[in-house]
């Protein structure tokens, strides 16, 4: 399905870690679930005809360079600039230096914190318009906001207000962001990459597969108590640091090294992490604070059950596509089960490739994001796709 990109407005996304995502020549350089939500959906959008730009950090790449028909601007290097002074310049002054080289209708992003209330800024200025996209149940919970310093709460808010179109990815964020923020939300999909292998239970070496930024409320912890209680089993465990938290990285590290039945392989590029999901027989989330986590679809989407704490919209449970707990002790009753007999792994499997297949083909999940750009454009006719 393509699109007229004279009827249809210019959209960037500005997410300064886009780009180990959509270029695999930079995955060596880390990212979250909000920076494959954002690529798959811009790599989507270019595919159906839509003019796509994208700001991302300087990583040493030319300016302007074009991946997957998505022409990149780079904002400043993530190091650069002198502690206090560098939030101004360069990296508010960079960011919006690129943003104007895009020259949008649209500027999209995602997760709370200052960068919202800078793109707002730069909106409102140069008349164009902002989509947020929600991307953990915190940016919904002034409470539990995963931001550091006041000044970026603040931003944030201003930016939350002040966004011509709020997004969310389940009815419980829509919620809670109207009741702490009053701020009203429309509940669309999450991408994945449906590509990938499904190995069948035999073929798979892995027992267990955990995978995630490490960080304190993802709670890798969990993971390791459950290794020790069960050393028969195999353990993979793929993640690297996130600033601020290299002293955690380093404990995980240490006490997973310690373990004989724990592979701890730290980061690995998103391009190359599929193929562990593929050799893992169940995946395991341990985080109890998240949005829709992308790893739950990676795994399904390779035929691979998931038994997790957080378990959004009772999916695992209504689906049997594996185990929601809520212990440890359930976690290894559930993962012991899974690797070891056939039978109901192939069920949790099954289940899994059928409901992936069913709800997560394309077209179904990028219809509601092209609706949103409809609603937003002010050109006349809406965003229409066409055969």
């Amino acid at each position: 399905m393509m699109v007229d990109p004279q009827s249809t407005p210019a959209i960037c996304f500005v997410g300064l870690s886009n780009l180990p995502v959509l270029a695999r020549e930079y995955g060596q350089h880390g990212v979250g679930g909000a920076e494959l939500q954002q690529t798959l959906l811009a790599k989507s959008l270019a595919a159906r005809g839509f003019t796509v730009s994208m700001v991302v950090a300087d990583y040493g790449q030319p300016d302007g360079a074009v991946w997957a028909g998505i022409k990149t601007y780079k904002a400043y290097r993530p190091e650069a600039g002198i502690p206090l002074v560098r939030f101004v310049h360069p990296r508010w002054t960079q960011l919006w230096a690129a943003m104007r080289r895009a020259d949008a209708d649209i500027y999209y992003t995602s997760c709370a914190g200052a960068l919202v209330g800078q793109v707002a800024m730069f909106t409102r200025l140069h008349g164009a318009k902002l989509i947020f996209r929600i991307a953990s149940n915190s940016d919904c919970d002034p409470n539990a906001l995963l931001i550091r310093y006041r000044r970026d709460k603040s931003l944030y808010r201003y930016g939350l207000h002040r966004a011509n179109l709020v997004l969310a990815q389940t009815p419980q964020q829509q919620q809670a962001l109207l009741d702490n923020f009053g701020r009203s939300s429309r509940v669309v999909p999450s991408l994945t990459d449906t590509a990938g292998r499904r190995p069948g239970f035999a073929a798979r070496d892995i027992d267990v597969l955990w995978v995630g930024n490490l960080r304190t409320l993802k709670r890798p912890e969990l993971l390791l108590e459950a290794a020790r209680k069960l050393p028969h089993l195999k353990f993979h465990i793929i993640g690297g640091p996130l600033p601020g938290a290299a002293d955690f990285f380093e404990a995980v590290r240490a006490q997973a090294l310690q373990l004989a039945n724990v592979h701890f392989h730290g980061p690995v590029p998103y391009h190359d992490v599929g193929a562990f999901y593929e050799r893992a027989r169940v995946f395991v989330g341990t985080s109890a604070i998240e949005g829709f986590p992308n790893t739950y679809l990676q795994a399904w989407s390779r035929g691979t059950p998931v038994v997790a704490f957080l378990d959004p919209e009772q999916l695992i449970v209504r689906h049997g596509m594996g185990r929601a707990i809520a212990t440890v002790a359930e976690l290894c009753a559930a993962v012991t089960l899974l690797s070891n007999d056939p039978g109901e792994w192939e069920s949790a499997s099954r289940r899994s490739r059928e409901y992936m297949d069913n709800r997560f083909n394309e077209a179904r999940m990028v219809a509601p994001y092209i609706e949103a750009l409809s609603y937003l454009y002010e050109r006349g006719a809406p965003v229409r796709a066409s055969e």
